[in-house]
C-alpha cells in the first residue's frame, strides 16, 4: 500500500474484545460516524463477514463499497470488490496482545476515490477515518471488556 496511512493505539482490553468490535460490521454505524449503513453479503463457516457492503459519508465524498475480508490469527485484511465513489479501499487491522490484558492495535488504510484528488488529500481522508475509528474502537472494546465502569474503576462496595 504505497499511499497508505497508518496509526495505532493501545486498548486496555484483550484481543478477543477487540475482535468482537472490529468484526461486528453491523454495529459500525454505532461507533463510526462516517459509516451510515452496512449489509453483510457473505460469511465464512464461522460466521465472520467475508463480503460486506458499506454506505459511507467521509468529508468530501459519499460512497457505497463492497469489501472482501480475510482473517488471520492477528490480522483483518480487506480490499475493494465493487464500489461507487471509490476505486480502491485496502486496509489492515493488526492486533498484538501485550500480555497484560491490553492489545496494541494498528490500522493501515489506503483509499482512492473515483474523482481525481491529490494524493495528500486522499491520505488526509484516510487518516481522518483512522483517527476517528481507533479511539471509538478502543472505547467500545474497553466497555465490552470492563463494563460501564471502565478498566480503572474500583470494585469496592
Amino acid at each position: 500500500m504505497t499511499n497508505a496511512v497508518s496509526d495505532s493505539i493501545v486498548v486496555q482490553a484483550g484481543a478477543e474484545a477487540v475482535w468482537d468490535v472490529i468484526a461486528d460490521f453491523e454495529a459500525y454505524p454505532e461507533w463510526q460516524d462516517d459509516v451510515k449503513e452496512v449489509e453483510i453479503l457473505e460469511t465464512d463457516d464461522d460466521g465472520w463477514g467475508t463480503k460486506v457492503r458499506f454506505g459511507v459519508d467521509v468529508r468530501f465524498m459519499h460512497a457505497v463499497l463492497v469489501l472482501a475480508y480475510h482473517y488471520t490469527d492477528t490480522e483483518m485484511h480487506w480490499w475493494l470488490v465493487d464500489g461507487h465513489g471509490v476505486r480502491k479501499n485496502t486496509g489492515t487491522y493488526t492486533l498484538e496482545p501485550l500480555g497484560n490484558g491490553a492489545t496494541h492495535v494498528s490500522y493501515e488504510l489506503e483509499v482512492v476515490p473515483t474523482v481525481p484528488v491529490p494524493g495528500i488529500m486522499r491520505r488526509r481522508a484516510a487518516l481522518h477515518i483512522i483517527e476517528a475509528a481507533l479511539p471509538a474502537m478502543k472505547e467500545r472494546a474497553e466497555l465490552l471488556e470492563h463494563g460501564e465502569r471502565g478498566p480503572d474503576a474500583s470494585t469496592g462496595d
